[in-house]
């Protein structure tokens, strides 16, 4: 079975290695979903979706929301971005006995970048 929780923050990039108009410093209101598989637990949950929102706070947001992306991810596409989004929760997903297997991020309304385990390993 499968969870899915959907976040979002501000943020400010801008694409050193891209010609056009997003090589110019500009921002975004991001948002970006987490998604969690696994077998439900006595509780019958695959998470607690409490659980996921403080761990997404506190690997993510506290980094990403309000900042400046060059900062802390290089090259900062939707790619990149969902890229190190993964990579900042897939260890306490696991931990917690879940298995990350989607992570999904919207730079606008209608363009979005997803990454899931097979583009990982």
């Amino acid at each position: 079975m499968k969870i899915r929780r959907t976040f979002s923050f501000d943020a400010a990039h801008r694409l050193e290695c891209y010609h056009g108009k997003c090589e110019r410093l500009h921002g975004h209101t991001y948002s970006f979903s987490v998604t969690v598989e696994g077998t439900r637990d006595p509780e019958g949950m695959v998470m607690d979706f409490v659980e996921l929102k403080r761990l997404v706070e506190e690997s993510v947001l506290s980094r990403l929301d309000h900042a400046y992306l060059n900062d802390v991810i290089p090259q900062p596409t939707a790619e990149n971005i969902s890229l190190w989004i993964w990579r900042s929760v897939d260890d306490e997903i696991c931990k917690r006995g879940g298995s990350l297997c989607e992570v999904e991020v919207w730079e606008t309304r209608d363009a979005s970048a997803v990454i899931n385990r097979g583009d990982i390993e």
